[in-house]
């Protein structure tokens, strides 16, 4: 769950938080749910507690240790601004992906009101960063929509949209200020389906605006099945990314450490207030 992804639009993941709590439609099928509660109650398995919010400090430092440039999709377990997170934690967070310059990170959030308001803030050493790409899920008008307008006016250097699970035509989307825009039908049991239609219009507004656009999958059951084509081709634009070479490895061993003492006094402040932080509830 963290050297190498299946997802198709990143090569690794990175999970300095794990769990989370349900916020709309899009959610109602959560692969990360369903895979961290397989494994509750499971002693010493990074999923024991199940899907319940934890700060995970001893992660903070795991992208310096990889030489290899990857791009690398920040917190696929969980959301890195979900309510319960600390500010400061989100901080230290962001000071990672800014000294590991040869990554590049892609963080996606359905608080997308709370990721402004912190690039506005505390965050704004790292808005501007160019090897982080800061992007909203987007499922339907109702909720992915207004999101959009927040990331709009995200000051970033790289915007783009996760619309997975599509779950309605969205209509008119505004695009300019955005800079990438995944698309992808849900998968799994219960998979809701996506229509053609839904898609190619997405996909017709990214060309006319210059977006980079990018098809996931249709999903299903048996998402392998229906693969990923769209029109007789696969669509996997990305937006430009810059060459880094990481540093040398006693460069990286100083960085790991100065990261390392800061998870140390995290990892304090964790085991203390784990049973102040909200559980995921039962849906």
């Amino acid at each position: 769950m963290s050297l190498q992804s299946a997802i198709e639009w990143t090569d690794a993941t990175w999970n300095p938080v794990r769990g989370c709590r349900k916020v709309s439609p899009g959610c109602k099928h959560c692969y990360a749910e369903t895979f961290a509660e397989r494994f509750r109650g499971v002693p010493g398995h990074p999923f024991e507690q199940g899907f319940d919010l934890r700060l995970v400090p001893e992660k903070l430092a795991e992208p310096l240790r990889w030489k290899a440039p990857k791009t690398i999709f920040v917190n696929s377990m969980s959301d890195l601004f979900l309510e319960a997170v600390p500010d400061d934690y989100i901080a230290a967070v962001a000071r990672v992906m800014q000294l590991a310059t040869w990554h590049t990170f892609q963080v996606l959030t359905k608080r997308s009101e709370r990721m402004r308001d912190l690039l506005q803030g505390k965050l704004a050493f790292a808005a501007q960063l160019p090897n982080v790409w800061w992007g909203v899920s987007v499922e339907d008008r109702r909720y992915g929509l207004p999101r959009i307008e927040h990331l709009r006016t995200t000051p970033a250097r790289v915007r783009f949209l996760s619309v997975e699970p599509l779950l309605e035509d969205l209509g008119t989307v505004r695009l300019d200020d955005i800079h990438w825009v995944i698309v992808g039908g849900e998968s799994g049991a219960g998979a809701r389906p996506m229509k053609r239609e839904w898609v190619t219009s997405i996909r017709d507004q990214c060309e006319r605006a210059q977006v980079a656009f990018f098809f996931k999958q249709w999903g299903g059951f048996q998402k392998s099945k229906m693969g990923r084509e769209l029109d007789g081709r696969t669509y996997d634009a990305l937006p430009a990314r810059e060459s880094v070479i990481a540093p040398a490895l006693a460069g990286r061993d100083t960085l790991i450490r100065q990261v390392e003492g800061v998870a140390l006094r995290w990892q304090c402040h964790a085991a203390q207030s784990l049973r102040t932080l909200p559980s995921h509830p039962v849906v």
